[in-house]
């Protein structure tokens, strides 16, 4: 009978055929998913990259799916292909108006060279995130300790870490990377005294602030007074000299309401005046005399 008949025939035969196709076909094909991006080695050396990472290309249409490579010879280096972060330690910053604060940041970056990485950090991302923590630290400080805590609450704060973005960026590259963005999480004052003392330094910063706005308001209002006092006078001037009779006997009647108590401000029913009917003051009820 013949040997590969027999060999057939046999159970424990078909079972180890079928193990090592199954073994063949696992180092000829391999499955790569949408999520991450291969970077095929050839003998140590970096031949072709698998599903890269392209800006703008959709799901579906960036090489994922059923590959092939040479046996033995071809190995694959996954490598993610999504959005990933990592965390910067709690660092003591010093800002301009001599705050010490407390910030916690986190950056997010994409490997969009997959051969660089693998240069540089040998396909490990979490070496890529090891050698950017320092410098998101660094650049961190820089930033912040040209700026005051207040610049930290105002729209300043986009251009600052736009700026430590663009910083991070340069040494990302180097990696293969590309940071995609950079947030702080938290900055707070440390507690104890030196919290105690940027309140107090606040509240005595805005107390002065405080003054000074009465004062200038005070100052304004003086001159609107003074004005309004010179515009006044200027009218009763100009009155007096159109027809000073008039102007007189305006007055006059002005004095009688008030000493009279005609509008509720002087004399009052209890009170008595006794003056001569020659009295200067009584000239106006004597009327004109011809």
């Amino acid at each position: 009978m013949n040997p590969v008949t027999n060999l057939f025939r046999n159970p424990i035969s078909w079972a180890i055929a079928l193990v090592l196709a199954l073994i063949v076909a696992a180092s000829v094909f391999a499955v790569v998913p949408e999520t991450r991006q291969g970077l095929v080695v050839r003998l140590g050396k970096p031949n072709r990259v698998i599903n890269g990472y392209v800006p703008g290309r959709p799901f579906g249409q960036t090489g994922a799916g059923l590959v092939a490579r040479w046996p033995f010879l071809e190995q694959i280096v996954w490598i993610d292909k999504r959005v990933l972060d990592f965390d910067m330690p709690r660092q003591s910053v010093l800002s301009t108006d001599q705050l010490r604060l407390e910030v916690d940041a986190f950056a997010r970056y994409r490997i969009v060279d997959p051969l660089r990485m693998y240069l540089r950090a040998r396909g490990d991302e979490k070496r890529v995130s090891d050698a950017l923590r320092p410098i998101l630290a660094s650049s961190l400080r820089n930033e912040l300790g040209r700026r005051s805590f207040v610049a930290l609450l105002s729209p300043e704060r986009g251009q600052l870490m736009d700026n430590i973005q663009a910083r991070l960026n340069i040494v990302a590259a180097q990696y293969g990377a590309e940071i995609v963005d950079v947030r702080i999480k938290r900055a707070d004052l440390p507690d104890g005294t030196p919290l105690e003392s940027a309140y107090q330094r606040m509240r005595s910063a805005r107390e002065q602030e405080a003054r000074s706005i009465r004062a200038e308001g005070q100052k304004q209002a003086q001159l609107i007074t003074a004005q309004a006092d010179a515009d006044a006078s200027r009218v009763y001037a100009n009155s007096f000299n159109r027809d000073p009779d008039f102007y007189d006997f305006y007055r006059a009647m002005q004095s009688y309401r008030h000493t009279f108590g005609t509008d509720g401000s002087g004399a009052t029913g209890g009170t008595s005046m006794v003056l001569s009917p020659e009295n200067e003051y009584l000239r106006q009820f004597r009327g004109r005399r011809p």
